[in-house]
């Protein structure tokens, strides 16, 4: 089977943050790899695993300590009405992976199967598929997703699915032009030929040789899922209280930002761009071993 080279979504935020990221180990595509890994695991025991053992409730009030900065009882200080915001933290992050997570396979299937479709079905098919992706892709993506999410009741499946759903045209065009490249070959006109359906060509050989491919562009969703979340809960249309995001705590702090409570702003923060970067170090890394294995 021919060789082919990986590439990441067009536009991605990862792909431009793995550039700036990467820079210093650049040189040791292994490294690369090795620290998104660490950082992502890093990422996810913080928020599923430390819960365990820092049980203070996310949403229970202390009026005595509003605005409390970091110290023994408030590890991480509370918020303008006395919530432990090292609890709200956690409590954010479950929620932010939870839903971006789901929605980079929602995604990442929408996109694999139209794309499939596509590229194996008869021209006249490839070319009105491609015409409606085509339209899809002038819409302003973020514009759709507000617009849906300011008219929609979102609980965490409808937003998994908004997102999921808004996100798959690039993902759908690139898989399509591979299975292009790949229709032709003599191992699918030979399957084709012995009887060989849909699902057998697709899963059978399209799917292995397309694998590299698809694995690190999957990785390069879910960095932009976390973003766009993030970016919908800043404006109050992502995850819906009770519960929060890290997007949503990003925008309650910024709201008090005359106060300097820099213990709100950091944490959120911060951990969005370890959650970009590590989908960017991963999926920079896989590329750069892909490469070297040519």
């Amino acid at each position: 089977m021919p060789d082919l080279v990986a590439t990441a979504p067009p536009r991605s935020a990862a792909v431009w943050l793995a550039r700036l990221a990467g820079a210093g180990v650049r040189r040791r595509p292994g490294g690369m790899l090795a620290t998104g890994l660490v950082l992502a695991g890093l990422i996810a025991s913080l928020c599923f695993l430390l819960p365990l053992a820092y049980t203070a409730s996310p949403y229970a009030l202390h009026p005595e300590a509003t605005l409390s900065a970091p110290g023994g009882a408030f590890p991480l200080g509370s918020d303008e009405i006395g919530r432990d915001n090292l609890a709200r933290v956690l409590n954010a992050g479950q929620a932010t992976l939870l839903v971006a997570v789901p929605a980079a396979v929602v995604t990442f299937l929408a996109g694999l199967l139209y794309g499939l479709v596509a590229g194996l079905g008869p021209r006249l098919l490839d070319s009105v598929m491609m015409r409606l992706l085509d339209a899809i892709l002038a819409l302003p993506g973020l514009v759709v997703l507000i617009f849906f999410a300011s008219i929609l009741k979102l609980a965490t499946p409808s937003l998994i699915l908004l997102l999921g759903l808004i996100s798959w045209p690039p993902l759908a065009r690139l898989v399509r032009n591979e299975t292009l490249a790949q229709r032709d070959r003599e191992f699918v006109q030979a399957a084709r030929q012995m009887g060989g359906g849909f699902l057998h060509v697709a899963t059978t050989h399209l799917l292995r040789v397309m694998a590299p491919i698809l694995v690190v562009n999957f990785t390069f969703l879910a960095g932009d899922m976390v973003l766009v979340l993030s970016a919908l809960s800043f404006l109050g249309l992502g995850v819906q209280p009770p519960q929060t995001s890290w997007g949503g705590l990003l925008e309650s702090a910024l709201q008090l930002v005359a106060l300097d409570p820099w213990w709100l702003i950091l944490p959120p923060g911060l951990l969005i761009f370890a959650s970009l970067l590590a989908a960017s170090l991963i999926g920079q890394g896989l590329l750069a071993r892909q490469g070297r294995s040519r």
